[in-house]
């Protein structure tokens, strides 16, 4: 007899939820760079060292889920601009606390732990 899936088992955990949408390598980089206020595509593509294929897409995906927002300057030379949006910006305490734990934890390693002693 199969069981019926409960409320717990279909709505995935709000943290699971939310590394889904922020989760991917390129997401965090990109969402952590524009924390510095808007840029353009090409400031974005220097700073993060992605293709241009992938941050096309990266952005894309984080438009698609509120987190960045893009600008299209028509004026000559035409431009396009990213930034946070509000949703966005409610990450930067986050990666705040991200960085203080990795400043605590992820500092010099003990020299047998490097070394795999």
């Amino acid at each position: 007899m199969a069981t019926q899936p409960t409320a717990e088992t279909t709505n995935p955990c709000p943290v699971v939820e939310s590394i889904e949408q922020i989760g991917s390598p390129w997401r965090l980089v990109i969402l952590h760079d524009l924390q510095e206020g808007e840029k353009r595509f090409n400031e974005l593509k220097r700073s993060t060292d992605a293709n241009s294929r992938t941050l096309s897409r990266v952005l894309d995906d984080l438009q698609e889920t509120d987190l960045v927002d893009r600008r299209l300057e028509e004026d000559a030379p035409v431009a396009t601009y990213y930034s946070l949006t509000a949703k966005g910006r409610s990450l930067c305490p986050v990666f705040d606390e991200i960085e203080s734990w990795a400043d605590d934890w992820l500092g010099e390693m003990p020299a047998e732990t490097a070394t795999g002693d």
